[in-house]
């Protein structure tokens, strides 16, 4: 599994327990790891695979270990990200680019092994794919103060 595929999946589970009390966590990450693939038919017919959980043992390990990591420091990113993000209350952001910034906050501070400039550049792309038009650019923006 590709770095990439590994921040995705976090970004999701990440995402999906963010609708839920902090004590349902792991439950939410549980029910991230049981879920079946879904897929898609497009205009030519062709099935798409939107989502699919499928990951080794260890990958599925370091996949838990990162969110559990995001999660145990949230209140810290958080307070870190309201740092940077002038004129905009967390509460305002949107929770896709809320917990892209959570994700990329948590690489740049706390992970030693990513570069500041690959975890933003990372954070951008997952913007441009589940963000919506100004996400890309307003992630970019918050990153880059916090760097």
């Amino acid at each position: 599994m590709t770095r990439r595929i590994l921040r995705e999946h976090c970004f999701k589970m990440l995402f999906c327990t963010d609708f839920y009390p902090p004590q349902e966590a792991e439950e939410q990450i549980d029910d991230y790891f049981a879920s079946k693939p879904e897929e898609d038919t497009d205009e030519n017919g062709r099935t798409e695979i939107l989502h699919s959980v499928d990951l080794k043992p260890e990958e599925e390990e370091e996949c838990r270990k990162r969110v559990d990591a995001v999660l145990e420091k949230r209140a810290e990113i958080d307070r870190i990200l309201s740092g940077v993000t002038e004129g905009w209350r967390l509460n305002r952001v949107g929770r896709v680019e809320l917990t892209i910034l959570r994700l990329a906050c948590y690489e740049i501070r706390f992970d030693e092994n990513v570069p500041d400039k690959v975890a933003i550049n990372e954070a951008v792309e997952l913007a441009k794919k589940y963000g919506g038009d100004e996400s890309p650019a307003f992630v970019n923006g918050i990153l880059a103060k916090l760097v």
